[in-house]
């Protein structure tokens, strides 16, 4: 495999070559100006001057923006590495878990009792998979989808799917998911119901996931101001950094290296959510459980 590309020399070299430019046009222009002003033809040197400065500060703001450029070319190469690495982790596990399964029951007797259990891991490994192909088609349908939909869409049904989605994935007590909404209170959001089981799917998914062996997660709904319905899941895991916070929702992104992690994921769900939440004219934030520790997901949307 290909080393991956560090940040530290393009960095490096864009700064000492951004500091070169302004040293040796600081003295370029003292110079200008002192020549200016010891010579008879002044205007002709002011003039030079003025077409060097104008040429300097577009060299320089080139500078600066193929950094800018290279730098951000870079750490996106860095996370479609790590989504490769992840999606390879994701798809060789189940599969060689399968083989394993299939080449004992074929090779050897196997007890009726071993025989279901086999049976019921295989079932899960191809659950995995499925999980797993179902994601990277979501992906590509919310990159294609361009217009977010008018449709009202109960919210409350969404959110118990997915709820339950999560605990059967995951197989933890469904105490361990708690929903919550106003009694009596008929909420509904602008937008697309398969669009909705998406978003929520995936921030109740990870809440459990990043929470587990003992998850304790929290979905609440409630209206907020006017027109605008609240939706929080909170869960007990070890949180996010103040300092990743806002890199969780970019494409590929997963804290940490592909290579020590034992949590399986792509990189795509938070980065769908973020997705979805803008073509439905909503915000989505994450902050810090109180008390903690934990994360709290906040996803805003138009109520129809």
């Amino acid at each position: 495999m290909e080393p991956r590309r560090s940040l530290g020399w393009p960095i490096l070299l864009g700064v000492v070559l951004i500091g070169s430019i302004i040293a040796l046009g600081v003295g370029w222009v003292l110079v200008s100006i002192a020549a200016a002003l010891g010579s008879k033809n002044a205007a002709f040197y002011w003039a030079v001057l003025g077409v060097g400065v104008a040429l300097l500060v577009l060299v320089l703001v080139g500078v600066i923006v193929y950094l800018a450029l290279t730098v951000k070319a870079i750490a996106l190469s860095q996370r479609q590495s790590n989504f490769i690495d992840s999606v390879t982790h994701e798809l060789k596990s189940p599969l060689a878990s399968l083989k394993l399964y299939l080449q004992t029951l074929t090779r050897r007797p196997v007890p009726p009792e071993q025989q279901a259990d086999f049976h019921r891991f295989m079932l899960q490994d191809v659950e995995r998979l499925d999980t797993l192909i179902d994601h990277l088609l979501d992906a590509a349908r919310t990159l294609q989808q361009r217009r977010a939909a008018t449709a009202a869409t109960p919210l409350v049904p969404v959110l118990e799917r997915a709820c339950g989605t999560a605990i059967r994935r995951h197989g933890v007590s469904p105490a361990s998911v708690r929903l919550t909404v106003p009694a009596g209170e008929g909420l509904a959001v602008r937008g697309r119901e398969a669009d909705l089981e998406i978003l929520f799917r995936n921030i109740v998914d990870n809440a459990v996931k990043y929470s587990l062996p003992e998850p304790r997660v929290e979905v609440t709904a409630a209206a907020a101001a006017p027109g605008r319905v609240v939706v929080r899941v909170a869960d007990n895991g070890p949180g996010i950094p103040v300092s990743k916070r806002g890199q969780v929702f970019r494409r590929f992104v997963r804290l940490g290296s592909e290579l020590e992690r034992s949590t399986p994921g792509t990189g795509l769900g938070l980065f769908l959510v973020k997705a979805l939440v803008r073509q439905m004219r909503g915000t989505v934030g994450v902050r810090e459980r109180t008390p903690p520790p934990g994360t709290v997901f906040e996803v805003e949307l138009p109520a129809a």
